[in-house]
């Protein structure tokens, strides 16, 4: 029985296709935007993995958040310079998601002790994964912004972004404490404490 032998690929596909149809190169600021998002959302169920085997509560508001990403992707890939209004409704992101986010901040913010220090990302694997997220989404906010500056996408995907990276760094914070981990504190290098 013979095998079939594939030729190798001499040329990719250099574009793709927005959710209205436009083709642009694979590179384009809104490929960026929404690869990085979809980055963030998988980040975000490696962190819940770590969540959930501890049990806590918050996960479902992961699990919702991560939803809400999806929406953002849909806005992103919707730009404005090529949607039709049926476009714009279906991918429109409003800002209930924001408001909630501010929510789950103060709740959990209140419960913390006051930060005197800089702080490294750490306190425990869920913690240490959710500093991860945060990263990743100060990423995709820097990657949104330009786009917004455009007039390509909503203004409030990026407002999600800032402020989800907010409450990402509080239940990082929040975590660890649940957990009662340390938090590890940034101190400077003294080039004569190395003698």
């Amino acid at each position: 029985m013979s095998r079939q032998v594939r030729e190798p690929l001499t040329e990719w596909p250099r574009f793709s296709s927005t959710f209205t149809g436009e083709r642009r190169p694979k590179d384009d600021q809104v490929f960026e935007a929404v690869g990085t998002t979809d980055e963030l959302s998988s980040a975000i169920g490696f962190a819940l993995e770590f969540i959930a085997e501890k049990g806590h509560p918050f996960a479902e508001e992961l699990r919702k958040i991560q939803c809400s990403l999806q929406d953002v992707g849909s806005a992103l890939a919707t730009p404005r310079s090529s949607a039709r209004e049926a476009h714009l409704r279906h991918a429109a992101f409003e800002a209930g998601p924001i408001l909630e986010l501010e929510q789950w901040i103060d709740k959990y913010s209140s419960q913390l002790p006051p930060l005197t220090a800089f702080i490294l990302p750490s306190g425990g694997k869920g913690s240490a994964a959710l500093h991860v997220c945060r990263a990743v989404c100060r990423r995709a906010e820097r990657c949104v912004v330009p786009l917004v500056q455009m007039g390509e996408t909503d203004a409030n995907v990026a407002k999600f972004l800032n402020r989800l990276s907010d409450y990402l760094f509080t239940l990082a914070r929040y975590t660890a404490m649940k957990e009662g981990n340390q938090e590890k504190i940034y101190k400077k290098n003294d080039p004569s404490e190395q003698a």
